[in-house]
């Protein structure tokens, strides 16, 4: 399809990020916007920063937590004591005991 001739692209800029692994990132963007102070590395996924000379360092990842650990965050001992007992009596309730 050709575009059409009255259509102007939109102005941009090109902005150049580098990560901790020296990879370069090169995004244009609007003219008119703000570049973000990190981007995200496509290669290695660590964030890339402006300055070629001084990149930022590896974002801390977050530990991994399991469902219980999640779950005591919401919930109190005494909570889950309960919840416990009301699960293990419908059981029961099931089972015929």
């Amino acid at each position: 399809m050709r575009p059409d001739e009255r259509h102007q692209p939109a102005p941009r800029q090109d902005v150049t990020y580098w990560c901790r692994n020296d990879h370069r990132v090169d995004i244009r963007i609007a003219a008119d916007v703000e570049p973000p102070p990190l981007w995200d590395c496509p290669r290695c996924g660590l964030p890339a920063g402006r300055d070629a000379e001084n990149p930022p360092g590896r974002v801390r990842a977050e530990p991994y937590k399991s469902h219980l650990a999640y779950v005591k965050e919401r919930r109190t001992a005494e909570e889950g004591e309960a919840l416990l007992a009301e699960a293990l009596a419908a059981l029961r309730r099931r089972r015929g005991e």
